[in-house]
């Protein structure tokens, strides 16, 4: 029963490539709120799977598979790849700013994965963690898809994978763990919130939206700069 539940597992996190196959075909069909619900459901399947996988001991019971390969596969092509596809099927910016725009998103996304360090001891990633789908959704979806504010993200935020601050890994952080947790659960009903209405606009929600992005990022500016480490006892 222990290796059926940890196959499971395994099964569960592999699910986030069907989603996400989904995905690219809602893409590729243009049904921009379908799409990014599919790309919700990889980053919910994200966001449980390494807590089942330690709820089962899937590294005790099947130590030949290694569920953070399958993990980065599947991370890679719903967090870069898919969301870098988005942003050209929706023609997120203009002429040959198209072309240097997925550049930086595919290739600062592979060398960031490439990173040793790229989540510390203390559980901070280091330096802005691949997150394109979530950047991509709030220059669409939020931002109203303003074309040179879009090229102006990727820049910035092409940059910042390898600016050594820390960013909170809201499911394992060791300080502020609550105040992460509840922020990100807030960021994802709002983002279900948004999308469920698209194109009519709720109200306020946005303004929701931009207070997570500015206290995370506040975050990040505190924890590099002004708090000191948590032992890693």
């Amino acid at each position: 029963m222990a290796k059926i539940a940890a196959w499971g597992v395994h099964v569960f996190t592999a699910s986030g490539l069907l989603a996400g196959f989904m995905a690219l075909i809602n893409i590729g069909e243009k049904d921009w709120q379908e799409a990014y619900l599919w790309l919700m459901l990889c980053f919910v399947i994200d966001g449980v799977d390494g807590t089942l996988a330690r709820r089962f001991r899937v590294r005790e019971v099947l130590p030949h598979m290694d569920g953070k390969n399958i993990d980065y596969v599947i991370d890679f092509a719903t967090y870069a790849i898919i969301p870098a596809y988005f942003f050209y099927m929706a023609e997120m910016a203009p002429g040959i700013w198209m072309y240097v725009c997925l550049g930086l998103i595919l290739l600062s996304s592979a060398l960031y994965y490439g990173k040793t360090s790229m989540v510390a001891e203390e559980q901070f990633f280091v330096g802005f963690p691949v997150l394109w789908n979530l950047l991509v959704f709030y220059a669409f979806f939020v931002l109203d898809n303003q074309i040179w504010l879009n090229v102006a993200i990727v820049m910035v935020f092409a940059v910042l994978h390898f600016v050594p601050m820390k960013y909170a890994y809201p499911s394992r952080a060791r300080q502020n763990f609550w105040l992460h947790l509840s922020a990100s659960i807030a960021f994802f009903i709002g983002v279900t919130v948004i999308l469920l209405a698209y194109p009519r606009k709720i109200p306020g929600l946005d303004w929701l939206m931009h207070a997570i992005g500015l206290y995370f990022m506040g975050m990040a500016i505190a924890d590099t700069w002004f708090r000191k480490a948590v032992p890693t006892a």
